[in-house]
């Protein structure tokens, strides 16, 4: 893997050895901190948000009575999705056995969540088991929706060249894709989506590792790349983006705003888009249609279903993409049920949904929820800080940090560095740090 990204053994231990214990060091938050607060603590999701935080509430609690309920066999680190779908991680480097991640003093119910009634203060599972709370810790994740894109399904996913990295499977087939892609040649094209998705830098990393690797391959001037977006800018923190757009311009990646993936022709290998424009008080969609070689897309993105059904959700409860769990940016405490909480990638606060963001809001939810526990006012508060690694090529990082007022907000050891640019250490973080850093830190409730 050093080989591969140009890095020699001895650059790699010099930085790893600085940076990564540093950062390491950073996380650690050092305070004596305990409650002899009692209630029934329902946490739904064990990933990496219900799992985290039910390590701190297990030592900050003298007496805990804590319940996971999910249904997944694998713990997997998602942002190393990217790096299998580039070749740098193998399949079985970014996951483990989901019971050897719980502890074994917690109860776990290995079901989904089906409905919450708040008023009642009850789950249900698949299993039909009704489980009572006192507390309740609302962090499934994230629901994708293959099928909100007309004439797809799961099950298409990798057809006609038709590929996602948001899925385990499909980051495995992009990688098997990428590497055909760029002995063949052809035109690519990338997207995100139109709901707000985890990790919202994912598809520009695959576009621009896509692109570095035809280089390294010396088969760049065969492939034709092009990324559509959503949004009505590339990206909207504005420490970043101008760095980002010339490396688009750079290498001559056509960057098409305020457009949508409306539906994929896997047979065909075309995709069909709307990009949208607004003239005075009109709203023109004009429709698109492009022929591919590769595709890299990003499906519509939801909370789970109960969110809304339950009325948890921030919108009127009839638009499933608007579906976001309605707490306080700040406390993370739900805004008319006082004795729910909810963080990570189901919350409904304006901030990116990536693993560095929910790292931040767990001790801040924790310390939240006993404050509750214990009848007190809940003073911690969450400023909407998140990371998005950016990789730009194999070998650097733009290291995007910044808070809900989108102004950079930088860790350390980034803080003394030029983070408008790209970074090898901040690779070196990424590939070598931040996974172990996740399975043995931030789920063991240390960072």
């Amino acid at each position: 893997m050093l080989e591969q990204t140009g890095i020699n053994r001895r650059e790699f231990l010099k930085y790893a050895a600085v940076a990564g214990s540093l950062s390491f060091l950073n996380t650690q938050k050092a305070e004596a901190f305990s409650s002899n607060a009692k209630g029934r603590i329902v946490i739904i999701g064990a990933g990496a948000a219900g799992l985290s935080l039910a390590a701190r509430l297990r030592k900050w609690l003298k007496k805990p009575d804590l319940t996971l309920i999910d249904p997944a066999d694998r713990q997997f680190y998602q942002p190393g999705f990217t790096l299998i779908a580039s070749g740098v991680y193998q399949p079985g480097e970014v996951w483990k056995k989901q019971e050897d991640c719980i502890p074994k003093d917690i109860r776990w119910i290995k079901e989904a969540v089906v409905a919450v009634d708040p008023v009642a203060n009850r789950v249900t599972t698949s299993g039909n088991q009704k489980i009572d709370y006192d507390f309740l810790v609302i962090a499934p994740g994230i629901q994708i929706h293959w099928d909100w894109i007309e004439g797809f399904d799961y099950s298409k996913l990798g057809q006609g060249n038709a590929h996602s990295i948001y899925d385990f499977q499909g980051a495995q087939k992009t990688w098997q894709a990428m590497q055909e892609f760029s002995r063949t040649g052809g035109k690519g094209v990338y997207t995100d989506t139109y709901t707000k998705h985890k990790c919202g830098g994912a598809p520009k990393k695959i576009c621009l590792l896509t692109e570095h690797y035809t280089r390294k391959q010396q088969t760049r001037e065969t492939v034709d790349l092009h990324f559509y977006t959503a949004s009505k800018q590339l990206y909207d923190v504005p420490y970043f983006t101008p760095r980002l757009l010339d490396i688009y311009a750079e290498r001559h990646i056509p960057i098409n705003l305020t457009t949508r993936v409306k539906g994929i022709d896997t047979a065909a290998k075309q995709v069909y888009l709307e990009k949208t424009e607004t003239v005075g008080d009109q709203k023109i969609i004009t429709p698109i249609k492009e022929d591919y070689d590769f595709l890299h897309f990003t499906p519509p993105m939801s909370a789970p279903d109960f969110v809304r059904q339950a009325g948890l959700d921030s919108a009127d409860g009839t638009v499933p993409e608007q579906s976001w769990v309605a707490v306080d940016k700040e406390t993370l405490i739900h805004k008319n049920y006082p004795n729910i909480i909810a963080l990570g990638d189901c919350a409904g606060i304006p901030t990116s949904k990536t693993s560095a963001a929910t790292r931040m809001q767990v001790p801040i939810a924790g310390k939240n929820l006993i404050a509750l526990m214990e009848g007190k006012e809940p003073t911690e508060r969450y400023d909407g800080y998140a990371a998005c690694p950016i990789v730009t090529d194999y070998g650097h990082v733009l290291m995007c940090e910044f808070d809900y007022s989108k102004e950079r907000k930088s860790s350390f050891p980034f803080s003394w560095m030029n983070a408008s640019q790209e970074l090898r250490l901040a690779w070196l973080v990424k590939v070598y740090m931040l996974k172990p850093l996740y399975f043995y830190g931030m789920l063991k409730g240390k960072a």
